[in-house]
Order: C-alpha cells, then structure tokens, then sequence
C-alpha cells in the first residue's frame, strides 16, 4: 500500500521539483554554490568549499518562496484560472464560486493536465539521479527538458520572437534550443490570449441573454426593473441544463491535447 502510494505522489512531487529547476540552475551557475547538505549540532562556519547552515537554510527558502510564481508561470494553472473567473464573471455571480473554490480546481486541474510531464522529468532525470546513474548536471538537464517542450509548444511563435528580440537572443535553429528565460515569459503571453479567446466565446452567449432580457423588458416599459432579477436565473438555468462546468472543463483538457 505505501509503495503504491509513492509511485502515485512521486510524478507529482517531481513536477514541483521540476518547475524549480530552472532558477536552481540559474543560481547555482551564477553563484557557483556547492550541493546543499544542512547537519544539525555541526560547524556553522563556511570552511573551504562548504557553506555555513545558515545560509544553505537562507538560500533553500529563497528557493521555495519561487515556488508558488513557477508553479503558476510555468504550468497551464494560469490558462485555466483565468477561463474559470471569466465563466463566473459572464454568468453575472460576482463571488460564486469563491475564489478558493476557483483556485483549488484550477491546482487539481493544472496536476492532471501536467501528471504526463512529470511523469517525464520523474523518469528521465529525477529517477536515475535518485538512483546514481547520473550525476547532478546531466539529472538537470534530462529532467527541465520535457517541462521546457512543454512551454515551447504551447506558446506562439510571436510571443518567444518577442522575447528572444526584447533579451537580444539568438534565434534558436531548434525550438527546443530556446532558453527557459524566453520560453517562460512567451508561455505566459500565449496562456492569457487564449485564456481571454475562450473567455469571450463563453461570455457571448450570455451578453445575447442579457440584451434579450432588456429589450423585452423595455418594451413592456418595465425600465423601473433591473434587468439582472431577470437575466440571472435564466442564465443559471441554461448554464445548468448544457451542463456548462463539464464542458468548459474537457474543452479546456483537450486544448492541452491537440
């Protein structure tokens, strides 16, 4: 039971791994640090090579304060987050669902929809390095390369031209050959105008509602009377009866699988 629970959590475990890999990277060549090994009751003072425990505690929350950024930049919660609070914005129900509630299933969302990703890092790099069959630098590289196909096929040739001229880069022969620093930012432009895309198809439905509503309402000179009391529960209704959360649900898993 509890070996079959970790081969569950351990792809989980890895994405969130691995979506700190690339500022990891990034500090570690900048700074030049040596591995991170943290002993109780030793030595504080750096000696050599080795790092005091105060800092490597310093620099491991440094790491883990990003964590929540990368998560939300380098993985489609932003895509699906945004669609949800448009949903219920277009429905006209200002604060239902909460915001916890939007938030919660964009997270469970956003572990499906990735699960195939980790899975990927998790075996590529994570697994072996775990195991010794490979040192650190060659785990890094094995393990981030899914996650960066990841973004670079979800994101708009524009959006990373725009980000490769904005950092003067190269242009990379291979889109896998684009650096996270471009790939990253290019994503996250690419997420929201599809994010706003399908967020202007489900509100329109519901604009036409609304001026339906108030057309009829102004004809029968019943201008005293919010069209909203109206428009409201029949937008409810139709919501309900197309059974609109499962479809806007699967439309949004099968973007990620075209």
């Amino acid at each position: 039971m509890r070996k079959s629970t970790m081969r569950v959590f351990a792809p989980v475990l890895a994405g969130l791994v691995v979506t700190l890999l690339p500022t990891t990277a990034a500090l570690g060549e900048a700074a030049g640090l040596p591995d991170l090994s943290v002993s109780i009751g030793g030595n504080e003072l750096a000696s050599g090579n080795s790092v005091a425990s105060s800092l490597k505690i310093l620099l491991l929350l440094t790491l883990l304060s990003f964590a929540p950024a990368m998560i939300l930049c380098m993985t489609c919660f932003t895509r699906i987050a945004v669609v949800l609070g448009m949903t219920r914005t277009a429905i006209g129900t200002a604060s239902l669902p909460p915001n916890t509630v939007i938030t919660g299933l964009s997270l469970f969302l956003t572990v499906a929809i990735m699960g195939p990703v980790f899975q990927k890092s998790y075996d590529a790099g994570i697994k072996p390095y775990m195991e010794g069959q490979m040192d650190q630098g060659q785990a890094l590289v094995k393990a981030s390369a899914p996650l960066k196909e990841f973004l670079v096929k979800h994101a708009r040739e524009k959006d990373l031209a725009l980000f490769l001229q904005i950092t003067k880069a190269e242009f990379p022969k291979d889109p896998n050959d684009v650096p996270f620093f471009v790939a990253v930012p290019g994503f996250i432009l690419s997420e929201l105008n599809t994010a706003f895309q399908i967020g202007f198809l489900i509100a329109l439905p519901f604009l036409v509602l609304d001026m339906v509503v108030s057309s009829v309402l102004t004809s029968m000179s019943m201008i005293t009377l919010p069209p909203v009391v109206i428009s409201l529960p029949l937008k409810l209704m139709l919501f309900v009866i197309v059974d609109g959360w499962h479809l806007i649900i699967s439309s949004l898993v099968k973007t990620y699988q075209v």
